[in-house]
């Protein structure tokens, strides 16, 4: 049907363009926080999560749902950061308008901190200071004059906020007493933890540390040219050919704590069945050895993740299940 000039616009032409205009904005978000990559939270997330039910620990559903909400909205206000400073410096181009863009930022911080608010108030004050250090290093790893991205010690903060933070957050706000208690009395405060939980959680965060730190380095070895242009001097800027040892490193020292942990009975001995997964992230190591490129062999760092602590998370869920059955 051909529609005369001047005349309105067909009311099924308008919702045919507003669908179009829609799928595109979702598609354009997405991209801009980078929505696949939030699977390394979720992942550590979930670890933590099943760490705490084959412990046999009591899970308050409103407290963890809520932690879940806001680490998921700051991990997509984290990223978007990162992209909107990173677009400017590169000359690259974003998917919105900057303003809208920045619009998109705030909005999202926004709901973050209301989740976190609002976990502080089902909480307590130490959940608001280790929160807020998760939004001040969050930002501050792409913003600011000199933001921590831009140099040797990205890794370091990734792997340290998303693998030891989230599980150490969430073991803390359903078991709080078993962690640590504090006191505030006359301006004094007092501090008492357990050792052995520190220790716990330490073993714990390694599997998640050392899979987020090394898909942050495998970008920036992939972007080490790039990064030196406009003078962002990352860890493989320093450690040259060494920073592919390091990559491989990592790995090995995930399985090693895994080991550890089945050693001092934290796990289930079913768990030493996570090497059987070697083979694969033998694989894709000696691939990225031979490449380092960022549109063919980043990718075997977030294969690697998921190989991993997938695989992890199940044979801990299989052998807690196992060892209440064997009980029965």
């Amino acid at each position: 049907m051909i529609r005369p000039r001047g005349c309105p616009r067909l009311k099924s032409d308008c919702k045919g363009l507003g669908k179009i205009y829609v799928m595109n904005a979702i598609k354009g978000f997405l991209n801009y926080v980078e929505i696949k990559n939030k699977i390394t939270s979720v992942l550590t997330f979930l670890m933590t999560l099943t760490f705490l039910f084959v412990s046999g620990k009591a899970i308050d559903r409103q407290k963890t749902l809520v932690f879940f909400a806001g680490m998921l909205f700051f991990d997509l206000t984290a990223t978007a950061i990162n992209n909107y400073c990173d677009t400017k410096n590169n000359r690259q181009t974003l998917q919105f308008k900057r303003r809208t863009a920045l619009v998109i930022i705030i909005v999202l911080l926004a709901i973050s901190l209301a989740f976190g608010l609002y976990l502080v108030y089902l909480t307590d004050l130490a959940v608001l200071f280790l929160g807020a250090l998760c939004f001040l290093f969050g930002i501050m790893y792409s913003f600011g004059p000199v933001p921590i991205s831009h140099g040797p010690y990205g890794e370091i903060v990734s792997g340290l906020f998303y693998g030891l933070l989230i599980p150490f957050l969430l073991v803390y706000i359903n078991t709080p007493e078993e962690v640590f208690v504090y006191a505030l009395k006359a301006g004094r405060l007092s501090f008492e933890g357990d050792i052995i939980t520190f220790a716990k959680l330490f073993l714990l965060a390694q599997v998640p540390c050392c899979l987020t730190a090394n898909i942050m380095l495998a970008n920036n070895i992939c972007d080490l040219q790039n990064d030196v242009q406009v003078k962002r001097f990352t860890l493989p800027y320093y450690l040259k050919g060494a920073s592919l040892h390091l990559f491989a490193a990592l790995y090995y020292l995930a399985y090693a704590s895994v080991i550890a942990m089945v050693i001092f009975r934290l796990i289930s001995p079913l768990s030493l069945l996570l090497l059987l997964t070697l083979p694969w992230v033998q694989k894709n190591i000696r691939r990225f050895y031979r490449r380092q490129d960022k549109e063919t062999t980043f990718m075997v760092s977030i294969q690697n993740f998921i190989i991993i602590i997938t695989a992890h998370t199940l044979l801990m869920l299989l052998g807690g299940l196992f060892a209440n059955w064997s009980l029965r």
